[in-house]
């Protein structure tokens, strides 16, 4: 699955103030993951329920993930560590309801040569003619 890039949205208040509920994100499935980043996982004790939580750190067994909104509960606070094969992907940006890059710098050069000059344009990754 690298290198495959999705549409989801947030339901819940659990990454606020970062996320908000419905809003819609891009993410790269099978995409690095870093201390910092926010991740798409499956839920360790309910494989068919998807998360968007921040990955804090590296532990035995995996990622530590955490909410951004402390006060919510649902997260590895709760189940521990969150094995590699169950973290699909990085989130890169928020397209609504307020754009915004969530990645590091730089995440969309390989990219440059596979999407279109307006879209890369639009999306700020390629400078104006």
């Amino acid at each position: 699955m690298p290198g495959v890039y999705g549409l989801l949205d947030v339901d819940g208040p659990s990454m606020v103030p970062t996320l908000s509920h419905g809003d819609r994100l891009v993410c790269r499935y099978g995409g690095s993951v870093r201390p910092g980043s926010i991740v798409v996982a499956r839920h360790p004790l309910r494989q068919e329920l998807l998360l968007v939580k921040r990955a804090v750190e590296r532990r035995p067994g995996g990622w530590w993930l955490l909410s951004d909104n402390s006060l919510v509960e649902g997260d590895s606070r709760d189940f521990g560590t969150v094995p590699d094969e169950l973290v699909l992907g990085r989130v890169l940006c928020r397209l609504s309801p307020r754009p915004a890059w969530l990645a590091p710098a730089g995440w969309w050069a390989p990219l440059i040569g596979r999407v279109p000059y307006s879209l890369g344009r639009r999306l700020g990754a390629l400078p104006p003619r």
